[in-house]
């Protein structure tokens, strides 16, 4: 069976292993998925994550999860363009999250980076998920 939203799924699964206090998570690769988590590594919520090659030509992500305390480094996820409705946002209109705390993941025509790095490289694009 397919998925309609595996960006969605993968969040899901980071966000359901730091409540089930998990050291790693692993979901299906994708270069997107890739993509987003280099994005959050970069910005401190994850400790890193690793390609695993699978046997039939197939790969996993394998996500490692910070802590600090006790707590999971990520408070809130939310996905915001998603396959029925996609949103999209110039460099100008990019949303702020808790006021540039948290930050917001934009697919751009220049690949997927913080909506702090859209900004500063002047691009806009598709808003994928907000994070804090």
């Amino acid at each position: 069976m397919t998925m309609s939203d595996p960006l969605g799924d993968m969040l899901t699964r980071i966000r359901n292993g730091q409540h089930a206090n998990k050291e790693t998570v692993s979901c299906p690769w994708s270069t997107l998925r890739e993509a987003v988590c280099n994005v959050l590594k970069k910005q401190g919520f994850i400790d890193g994550y690793i390609v695993k090659d699978l046997d039939n030509n197939k790969k996993d992500l394998v996500i490692t999860l910070r802590y600090f305390e006790g707590e999971g480094s990520i408070r809130e996820m939310k996905r915001v363009s998603k396959p029925g409705r996609r949103v999209y946002s110039g460099a100008d209109e990019l949303p702020y999250f808790y006021n540039g705390l948290g930050i917001a993941v934009v697919s751009t025509s220049k690949g997927v980076m913080s909506d702090h790095e859209a900004r500063a490289a002047n691009v806009g694009g598709e808003v994928l998920c907000q994070i804090f």
